[in-house]
């Protein structure tokens, strides 16, 4: 024996091998069946485009975006004021491909084509799995439209810009670059949710513009080309688009403190900034702040359900792919009894929440055509923004058990997806604002309480456990001495009974009563893992795996 061959200690078996190139959309058969549902089939050729790049070259992209952290350099060597946020090129490279998809824009773009939310939210859903951090501008970028068109000669300016394709990250006033972001500043040190409680400043010149004193405790994302911001005006909480850049060329007076050092969302910079003076654009009337800019903040939390639906998605599609590989006791732990049951719990979860999602979507996008629709945008984006938000971090820990200590270790995804999960139940409101904010929907529009129930009663009749549920829930909104000390609990089997009504209409039979029996009637624990036997783990399953 050589002295060389006494060191060989063991072989490498059984080990998966990496996860390989994908396309992200004809691999996800639940995704293209959701899209076709709701409408949006018309553009599965560049839905499949994204789908390549998604699931190929840009999740390597993803990690390395993580993996380098955007860096503020305040001033240049010779001191000069830059504020400057810098980037690693991975950063770049993504947001160019998903500009250059449309992800902030094909809404907009395509906005006589009925269709256009659902397939922009899978623009989005895919554009979220290598990495969530450039979906913040993105996502913003895109949420600004409805807003900005409150005031026609701003919209004329920007709408373009923002909707442009040609992502260009320079520091140069809006009117020379060849495409704009938009990011968002609300809250404030001393009053979170409760932007009411702001104390910044906006002062109207004698050109028409507004001068902004005061700070903000969240601005994201503070490289974006402007940002829509709330200060007290003489009328009132206003809303205001402020520029980065002057026409002039200099920087607008917003000075950041300092970058976020956030728990997840590594590849996006959040900033904490002042504003000394900015100058910036009133959008809507004085004292209408908040009216005008949540026409926004309905489009953000719609991202939040597409965002956690997405990342719930990438982990099962990681645990499937480590479990069909990897052995024990003898048996590929796909095989095995008690995974199969996680799997398919798992699997079943992903089913509803990119069910509902897309649901949403569909309302929102004929929202502008139908009042029952834009009834049911406005509380069911609420309820599916609380429930599948939170889901997201138990999901993701659960799939990261199945691949056990390696499902820890930062060389795979599952650790950035676990810390990217929380983040959609944080921003755009808690999940105390949701569930308030449903309230208000029922206090303030009966029509939404008509269209949730109407919704829910297309299906009435299919399956005993949901019409037992419905029934409850029936009773549970007209209490209402009680209601907001429940309303956790009643979003919550709200959220449950929207994703069984749509899983009903989706003609997957087995799954939609298998999802009713388990989250609507009882048989299922309080961990994954645990449905019941008569489940058909099969076809879950076999939905799950990603087509190579």
């Amino acid at each position: 024996m050589s002295l060389k061959s006494q060191f060989i200690t063991h072989d490498v078996r059984n080990q998966p091998e990496p996860l390989p190139a994908l396309n992200f959309w004809l691999s996800d058969q639940p995704l293209r069946d959701a899209v076709e549902s709701n409408g949006g089939s018309w553009a599965q050729d560049h839905l499949s485009q994204l789908g390549a790049l998604t699931g190929g070259e840009l999740m390597e992209q993803g990690e390395l975006a993580n993996r380098h952290r955007p860096e503020f350099h305040g001033f240049d060597r010779h001191g000069r004021r830059i504020e400057e946020v810098a980037f690693h090129p991975a950063y770049h490279k993504l947001m160019r491909e998903a500009m250059n998809a449309e992800v902030h824009s094909f809404s907009w773009r395509h906005e006589d084509q009925p269709g256009a939310h659902v397939v922009r939210a899978a623009l989005m859903y895919l554009n979220s799995q290598p990495d969530a951090g450039t979906g913040c501008p993105l996502t913003m970028t895109h949420a600004a439209i409805p807003t900005l068109r409150h005031t026609p000669e701003l919209a004329a300016q920007w709408i373009p810009r923002l909707t442009a394709t040609a992502y260009d990250p320079r520091t140069l006033p809006a009117a020379r670059k060849t495409a704009c972001t938009m990011g968002m500043g609300m809250t404030e040190k001393q009053g979170g949710s409760d932007v009411r409680a702001n104390t910044t400043r906006a002062v109207q010149q004698a050109d028409g513009s507004y001068e902004i004193v005061g700070h903000k405790f969240f601005f994201s994302a503070p490289m974006c080309d402007a940002h829509l911001v709330l200060a007290q005006a003489e009328g009132g909480l206003s809303c205001f688009l402020l520029p980065r850049v002057l026409p002039d060329g200099s920087l607008n007076a917003v000075r950041i403190q300092r970058l976020k050092d956030k728990l997840g969302d590594w590849s996006n910079a959040s900033s904490e900034v002042e504003f000394q003076g900015a100058t910036a654009h009133l959008v809507g009337a004085e004292g209408r702040g908040v009216p005008t800019i949540i026409e926004m903040v309905k489009l953000t939390r719609l991202d939040c359900m597409i965002g956690s639906s997405a990342q719930m998605r990438q982990a099962l599609v990681q645990a499937v792919h480590h479990t069909s590989q990897r052995k024990a006791f003898g048996r590929l732990l796909l095989d095995q009894p008690l995974m199969r049951n996680v799997l398919a719990d798992l699997a079943l979860e992903s089913e509803a929440a990119l069910a509902l999602t897309m649901r949403v979507a569909r309302a929102v996008d004929a929202a502008s055509r139908d009042a029952h629709e834009a009834a049911f945008a406005r509380i069911a984006t609420a309820i599916g923004k609380y429930w599948i938000c939170k889901r997201a971090p138990a999901f993701v820990n659960e799939a990261q058990e199945c691949l056990g200590g390696i499902g820890y270790v930062e060389e795979n995804i599952l650790p950035r997806l676990y810390r990217q999960a929380p983040l959609n139940s944080i921003w755009e409101g808690s999940g105390n604002v949701q569930c308030l904010d449903v309230l208000r929907a029922l206090q303030k529009d009966p029509e939404v309480r008509d269209a949730l129930f109407s919704e829910l009663g297309e299906v009435r009749g299919q399956n005993t456990a949901f019409d037992q549920h419905l029934q409850w829930l029936l009773t549970s909104f007209d209490d209402l001495a009680t209601l907001e000390v429940r309303s956790r609990l009643v979003v919550e089997r709200a959220a449950l009974a929207l994703q069984a009504a749509t899983l009903l209409k989706s003609g997957l039979g087995e799954i939609a009563d298998a999802f009713c029996e388990a989250r609507l009637g009882g048989e299922h624990g309080l961990a994954y893992g645990t449905l019941s036997p008569r489940v058909p783990f099969q076809s879950l399953i076999e939905r799950a795996l990603p087509v190579m």
